[in-house]
Order: structure tokens, then C-alpha cells, then sequence
């Protein structure tokens, strides 16, 4: 070898080990701070893909912006600094699929999940989040069975089917005067769960179900039903589903010839229907699980941000699903830990002013007050037609 390249080397060694023994205690004292921060994972379910899509993406985007301001307070927990790190997860609507991004979740060690989106995939998840002690907080499940399963570790910050189904069937009964009402549903645990508490109401009130139709979450050809219904002459139709059926449904309706009103849940009230429906969907009716947007209190300021954020409209639940992640941060603040099972208690404590409106639970996980806003589209888009109110018995 080479006696100077023996030298050169020797020499390299040399100042690398002066270089480490210069600075030992720099190195191990100032670590990067990425390296000293603990990460807080949040998972966020929703349908990514599909015809449930837009719900899902704008769900989505109410946990990233939240988790993101958040991130931008730098925040400690139990003196160390936390970043929050969104998993999105495509549950693509379906309840198997649901669970297994449920079991993905668990594997994954969240700190807290935000969904999921139907409450055909909530349900079953929800179970395994129970058993594994992580909390979950839906801005958009409204079936009253997610929070009657007894789990103490579940909550939902938006109304339920029971109150939107009262608030309908009252308005429809009452104030529209339609006393022969037929319903369909699409055999989801949703649009089934709300179409019969509709029905119940509806009989409540004074009206009639002339006819009991049911589809699917993925029909597209009404016309079989449409023509049993037209037989009855129903002054009002009920459909308890999404806007992906409900606009192809209220077209198909006119094609036959059938004026009566058509009336939809929470699932209903979106541009994606009014787009799908077209001039045919002009004078239909639909409700939302909560304030509309002209009284939420902080939507103005959210919309903004949205806005500027993501370069699109607000489709429905961003501005809940935005809220659950602050409601999970709060009680993390407030328990000073990030660690389910020590700020879990504090979720239930939770007294916050969101942009949906003030946020605090009943023991069951329910919202307290829970309002229902009922719509009417109008040109294309959809118009308030009352203010809401706590009173879920009343058309709101």
C-alpha cells in the first residue's frame, strides 16, 4: 500500500475523531426538534372513491384543516411538543371495507378517529374502536343506533334521523298540507333508519303512507317503484338516501308525470343534487342535521378558510368534521395528554363554541340540542325555510 495514502487516511481518522470529540455534548443536547416531538395520529374515515366521493374529500379536509392549525399553535402535551398527523382512509362507504380500515387504524395506534361518514360504516367500526379503547367523533352520522350501542367512547356532534324524521314529517304534514305520502328508501341503515322514523312521524301527524317502496344505494332505474307509487296518487314523495339516487329519482318522477312534492333528509341537501335533478329538482325539500350556514356562527371565517385552503366550495359536513377534530384537541389540551385513556373523560366534559354552534354531549355521546334547518331549492340552490331550534318535535 502506498505509504502516503496510509498517511492520508490516518490523518482523515484523526480529524473526524477530533471533530466527534469536540462537540459531544452539542449532539446529544440539541437532537432536531422533529426528532423530540411526539407525532399524534388522527384517523379520518370517509368514502374517498364512488358516488359518496365529494361527501367524503370535503369530510376529509375539515380534519386536515383543523389538525393543520393546530400544528401551527405548537402545541406541548405532557411538556413535549405534538404534531397532529392526519391517516385519511377510504372506507368507500361499505361496512366491510369500514372495518377494516377500522382495524387499520388500531393497528396504527390513532389517538382518535373523525367518522366515519354513513352510518352503515360507523356502526360496525365503532365496535372496534370500543375494544380498543380509541375515541371516535362523527360530524355526519346520523342514525340514532350509533349512540344507543352503550360505548362510552362514541359521540356525534350533529343531530339524528329521529329529530330530522319528526322535523319533516311535521313540516310535510302541517305547513305543506301533503296527507297521502309515499316513502322509499334505499335499504341502507341510514335511508331506511330515517325513512322510518319519517313514516312514524308522518302517521303522528295526522298523514297517510299510501306506499312502502325500497331500492338500493346504487339503482339508477326507478321507474318499476315510480309507477307503483303513481297509482296512489301521493300528494308528497320521501326518498331516505343520498344525492347519488335522489337526483336520477326526482327526473324519473317528472318523466312519469308525478307532481307531487319530493322531500330528502340530510343526504338530499347538496349542489351535487341539485346538479343531478336539474329544472326537475326545482321545489324540493330537504333537511340538514344542524344550523344553516347563514347561523352557524363561525362558517363565515371557516368558508374562507376553506376556500383558500382547498380552491373549492364547502360540499355539507366540513364544517363538523373540522369541529370533532377540535373537540378531540381540546380535551387533549385539557388532559394535557394525547393518551385516549386519560383526556377520553374530558371529551365528555366538552364546552366549546364551534363554527357549527356551541358543542357539548349527553351522557350517550348525543349532541345536546341537536337542530334540524329545512330547505327548499330554489333556482338551483337550496334555501332555508325555517330557522332551527333545539325542539326536535317541532319543523324546524
Amino acid at each position: 500500500m502506498n505509504p502516503y495514502r496510509i498517511t492520508a487516511i490516518a490523518a482523515a481518522a484523526l480529524t473526524l475523531a477530533a471533530c466527534n470529540n469536540a462537540e459531544p455534548q452539542q449532539d446529544a443536547a440539541s437532537a432536531p426538534a422533529a426528532a423530540q416531538e411526539h407525532v399524534v395520529k388522527i384517523g379520518s374515515a370517509n368514502p374517498l372513491t364512488g358516488p359518496f366521493a365529494h361527501w367524503g374529500r370535503d369530510a376529509d379536509n375539515g380534519v386536515q384543516l383543523a389538525a393543520e392549525e393546530a400544528n401551527a399553535e405548537k402545541l406541548t402535551l405532557d411538556g413535549k411538543p405534538v404534531r397532529f398527523e392526519v391517516i385519511s382512509e377510504d372506507d368507500q362507504a361499505d361496512p366491510k371495507v369500514a372495518t377494516q380500515v377500522a382495524q387499520r387504524f388500531v393497528d396504527a395506534g390513532v389517538a382518535a378517529v373523525i367518522g366515519h361518514l354513513t352510518s352503515g360504516a360507523a356502526i360496525p367500526a365503532s365496535r372496534l374502536y370500543n375494544d380498543a379503547g380509541i375515541t371516535m367523533i362523527a360530524g355526519s352520522v346520523t342514525s340514532p343506533k350509533f349512540t344507543e350501542q352503550g360505548y362510552n367512547n362514541t359521540f356525534r356532534i350533529i343531530a339524528n334521523d329521529l329529530q330530522q324524521g319528526q322535523a319533516l314529517a311535521k313540516y310535510a304534514v302541517t305547513e305543506l298540507k301533503s296527507k297521502r305520502i309515499a316513502v322509499i328508501d334505499d335499504r341502507t341503515t341510514y335511508g331506511q333508519g330515517l325513512a322510518d322514523d319519517f313514516a312514524k312521524a308522518t302517521e303522528a301527524a295526522g298523514g297517510t303512507i299510501v306506499k312502502r317502496e325500497y331500492t338500493t344505494n346504487s339503482a339508477t332505474d326507478f321507474m318499476a317503484i315510480l309507477t307503483s307509487i303513481k297509482a296512489e296518487k301521493p300528494e308528497l314523495i320521501f326518498y331516505g338516501g343520498m344525492d347519488a339516487q335522489a337526483g336520477p329519482l326526482v327526473k324519473q318522477m317528472r318523466k312519469l308525470g308525478i307532481q307531487a312534492v319530493f322531500m330528502g333528509a340530510d343526504g338530499v341537501n347538496t349542489a351535487e343534487f341539485a346538479k343531478l335533478a336539474g329544472k326537475d329538482g326545482e321545489g324540493a325539500y330537504a333537511s340538514s342535521a344542524g344550523a344553516s350556514k347563514e347561523l352557524m356562527p363561525g362558517y363565515a371565517a371557516f368558508n374562507t378558510k376553506y376556500k383558500a385552503r382547498f380552491n373549492g366550495e364547502i360540499q355539507a359536513y366540513a364544517p363538523y368534521t373540522y369541529d370533532a377534530t377540535r373537540v378531540v384537541i381540546d380535551a387533549m389540551k385539557r388532559a394535557n395528554s394525547a393518551d385516549p385513556k386519560k383526556y377520553l373523560a374530558e371529551v365528555g366534559k366538552t364546552s366549546l363554541q364551534g363554527v357549527t354552534g356551541p358543542i357539548a354531549f349527553e351522557s350517550n355521546g348525543d349532541i345536546k340540542n341537536g337542530t334540524v334547518t329545512l330547505y327548499r331549492l330554489e333556482g338551483g340552490k337550496w334555501a332555508g325555510v325555517a330557522k332551527p331550534a333545539g325542539d326536535a318535535s317541532a319543523a324546524q
